[in-house]
Formats: C-alpha cells, structure tokens, sequence
C-alpha cells in the first residue's frame, strides 16, 4: 500500500502532481487544511507499505515516524520547513532543503530533473516565491501573460488551503488534487475546470473584504491587522499576508484571524527585502513555527495578543 501525505495547500497539491505525472501510481491520500501538518499519525501502514511525506514538517511529526519506520515502514520526505533531527534509519529518505527561496515543490522539480516544471513554477508562485518562481520558468520560455495564469492559479491553489476545518474551504484538498491531477497542463485546466473559476471568483471577494479591514497598529518595519471571526476571513489570511508583504516589501507583516474556538491564528511574513525572522519570531509561542520568510501560530490566546505585538516589532523594528 502506498500512502501520500501532503499539506493542503498549492504546494503540497503541486509536489505531489508532479511526482505522480511522472510516477503514476494508485495510494490512499492524507491531507487537511494547511496548518494541519501533523499528519502522519493518521497513517495506518504495515511492513512493506511505502508514505510518501510532501511539504510538512518532520519536526511536527517525529513520533509517528518512528513508529512507522519500526514497523518496516519506507518513508520519503520532501520539505523545505526546519525538520529538526532526523531520524537516521535505513528505510527513511529526505530531501530537505530550508532556504528562504525553495519550497517543497522546487525540491521536488530537482528530483524529476525538471520533468513537471511548469507545476513547480506555480506553487512557487502560490507560495509567494515569485522570483524564484520566474527563475525556474525561464527554461520554458514562457510570457508575461503565461507567467501571469500560473501566477493566479498558484495563488488561487494556495488560497483553498487555508481555513479553520475543511468546511471553510471551497475544496477538500484531497478532492482539489483528484480534480486537478487529469491535467498535465495548467493552463487547460484553468481553461476547462470549473473549479478554477470557482477558486478564483471567491478569492477575489474575500480579497476585497480583507482589503477593507484598517491595521491594527503599523510601524516603520510592520503591520499588524487583526481580522474577524468568519469563513472569508480564514480562507483570506494567509494569501492577504501574501499581497501586503509583495505591496510592501520592506516591512513584515502579521494578520491574526479570530477562530470560531475564540482563540486567534497567526499567519506572519518576514519583509521580501529580508526573508528571515518569521520562524523564531512564532516559535518564542506555543504552537507556533515555519520557515524564515513566512511562519504561523495556530493557537494565540486573546490575552496574549499585547505579547506577540511586543515581540513582532521587537523581531522588525524597521
């Protein structure tokens, strides 16, 4: 039995369409929304059963990695998130590589020696790596108005992701990927899907609601926004952190989205201008982590807001 497990956003679903355009292969998929990265517990594999793990971090799942890899389990992993230590077993492999302009999509584009290329180029986008994104397409020599489509669909891709539960979403991200892997052409499915239309008409209403909400505090090296308790909002947050840190490349960013729980999500970007901060920035708080240009905290108290305000201009004062 083969497993993918992947993370619920545009490069999760673009790793894992490209290895499986290269490699087709029927498995049991295992995704959630974004933040839902400890995901492989829910993993019941046996001896001789193969995971494929994409975009998640080995950190977050070191405990259920073990456990499979004592049973006989192989297990590959691509990621671009800190793995901390990792496990030395001869059934694990890893292709990690934590630079602040690679994400798991990329990673996976070097090992099929550009095979799927034009896949990697749009999570590259999705995931606010636009020139590395423009960097990998050269060799396709595409156009701006090309380059443009792969843009939005990456942005649209990851914008899916993002929610509270998988009810806030417009797709389930495993069903997004079973939609989206007949197409080995981004552009056709963006011309034939109607789940792109979809994808990119709520994108753009939410969009103009978050545009509408003022900062909560903005400095020389930051702004904060604080956004409501409704669906938008959490499919919203981290594409509009996406939009302000391209708007204004200089300064960070911080958006911090209510939960129905009544606690609040923290989506953060470090300044395009100095990719870097944003993972020990989120760390100094339970449940928080990431890479160094955009990291997150899933779980902040209300009464702690002052506290991560403190210590978001502490890590940019500009």
């Amino acid at each position: 039995m083969l497993y993918d497990v992947f993370n619920g956003d545009a490069d999760g679903l673009c790793a894992l369409h490209q290895l499986r355009l290269a490699h087709p292969a029927e498995s049991v998929l295992v995704t959630g929304v974004k933040r839902d990265i400890a995901l492989l517990k829910r993993v019941d594999a046996v001896a001789g059963d193969e995971v494929v793990a994409l975009d998640i971090a080995v950190e977050k799942n070191i405990d259920a990695l073990n456990g499979l890899l004592a049973k006989g389990v192989k297990v590959t992993w691509f990621d671009h998130h800190n793995p901390g230590e990792l496990p030395a077993h001869a059934g694990f492999t890893a292709t990690i590589d934590t630079a602040a302009d690679v994400c798991t999509s990329l990673l996976v584009d070097r090992h099929l020696g550009g095979a799927q290329r034009v896949w990697a180029v749009v999570a590259a986008f999705g995931d606010n790596l636009h020139a590395a994104a423009r960097a990998a397409a050269a060799p396709l020599q595409l156009d701006d108005a090309r380059l443009e489509q792969l843009r939005e669909l990456g942005e649209c891709l990851n914008y899916n992701g993002y929610g509270d539960a998988l009810e806030d979403l417009h797709f389930p991200p495993a069903e997004l990927y079973r939609r989206l892997h007949p197409h080995s052409d981004p552009f056709a499915f963006m011309h034939e899907a109607p789940e792109f239309a979809t994808l990119r008409d709520g994108y753009a209403a939410d969009m103009a609601n978050a545009r509408a909400v003022t900062a909560l505090e903005t400095r020389a090296g930051g702004a904060v926004y604080v956004l409501p308790d409704a669906a938008w909002a959490r499919r919203v947050s981290g594409v509009y952190a996406n939009d302000l840190a391209s708007a204004h490349p200089t300064r960070a960013h911080a958006l911090l989205t209510r939960s129905p729980r009544g606690h609040y999500v923290v989506s953060v970007r470090a300044p395009l201008a100095n990719k870097s901060g944003a993972d020990e920035l989120c760390k100094r708080f339970p449940t928080g982590g990431g890479r160094k240009a955009a990291a997150g905290i899933n779980v902040l108290p209300e009464g702690d807001i002052p506290a991560f305000v403190a210590a978001f201009f502490e890590a940019y004062p500009g």
